[in-house]
């Protein structure tokens, strides 16, 4: 993750060989980042390296759908708008992006509960009938039963900090709830704090597509504990409208499934392991106490 690290140099050399008309733009570094890392161009754009085994077929993803997508999505969106082909400087895609403006939420949470509606509204526009060409994923949007050694994996790693009882006791409702009939739906299928932007203490932004994926919207339903402030759930939930209750369930499944990864991801962070994101350890111990209370 952060370890591998592309300098400066190659980016601009990438922007000339490709891209000259925006070479000369402020080009700087922007922390954070999993499978790719970014850099602000300008004021008005971003670009995104893959630096992980899987993240150039994940920024392919973004570059065919999310243009699709985003004239009806509310929210700003990093829509891609050019792309960078493998070439002797660097042998896998890369993306110049819209950039978008606010904080991430594992470093400034929201915090105003009418940001529900915004969620809401956005999900209600992204959640359509997906095409049979759209991208299906092998970790999101599917039944919760195919996830169980996930989850005891998960629990496990962080056992000795939580309330697994309780967190067992919900997932396992979770799986027991009637599954999704419906077409398989449009989603985001990542949305965790790190991949939305705050401003004002409210949803302003969604980024990182490159999970996106068609199947159960209860995966990004989850969303309605993993970001909103406590409380909030409900009235998302009121505004999105369509959810019923085993759907709702399902969600709630999803999201401690989520916030166990992101605490454990986030206590390595803290240890100084590889791969660890330290501000996503209170940020999921924050989800699981919303998804558990």
């Amino acid at each position: 993750m952060d370890e591998v690290r592309f300098e400066p140099g190659l980016i601009r050399a990438l922007l000339r060989e490709q891209h000259p008309d925006l070479a000369e733009l402020e080009l700087r570094e922007v922390e954070g980042g999993w499978d790719n890392q970014q850099w602000r161009l300008g004021p008005e754009l971003a670009v995104r390296l893959p630096r992980t085994e899987r993240a150039p077929s994940l920024l392919r993803a973004e570059q065919k759908w999310l243009p699709v997508l985003a004239g009806r999505l509310p929210l700003p969106t990093p829509v891609p708008v050019r792309v960078g082909e493998p070439s002797a400087l660097f042998e896998y895609t890369w993306t110049i992006t819209r950039w978008v403006d606010g904080e991430p939420a594992d470093r400034v949470p929201i915090t105003r509960a009418d940001a529900a509606g915004t969620l809401a509204g956005f999900l209600g526009a992204l959640h359509r009938p997906a095409p049979a060409d759209a991208p299906v994923s092998a970790t999101r949007g599917l039944a919760l039963a195919s996830l169980r050694d996930g989850f005891s994996s998960s629990l496990a790693a962080v056992a000795d900090e939580v309330d697994g009882d309780h967190a067992k006791e919900i997932w396992e409702k979770a799986v027991a709830a009637p599954a999704w009939d419906g077409a398989p739906i449009w989603l985001h299928g990542d949305l965790h704090p790190a991949n939305v932007i705050v401003r004002e203490g409210t949803l302003s932004g969604v980024i990182d597509f490159g999970d996106m994926c068609s199947g159960d919207p209860a995966t990004d339903l989850s969303a309605a504990w993993i970001l909103l402030p406590e409380g909030a759930a409900g009235r998302f939930f009121d505004a999105y409208e369509v959810a019923d209750d085993a759907t709702v369930t399902r969600a709630r499944g999803w999201a401690v499934l989520r916030a166990l990864n992101l605490i454990a991801i986030g206590r390595n962070g803290r240890l100084g392991r590889t791969g660890g994101k330290p501000t996503w350890e209170p940020a999921g111990r924050a989800a699981l106490g919303r998804a558990s209370a």
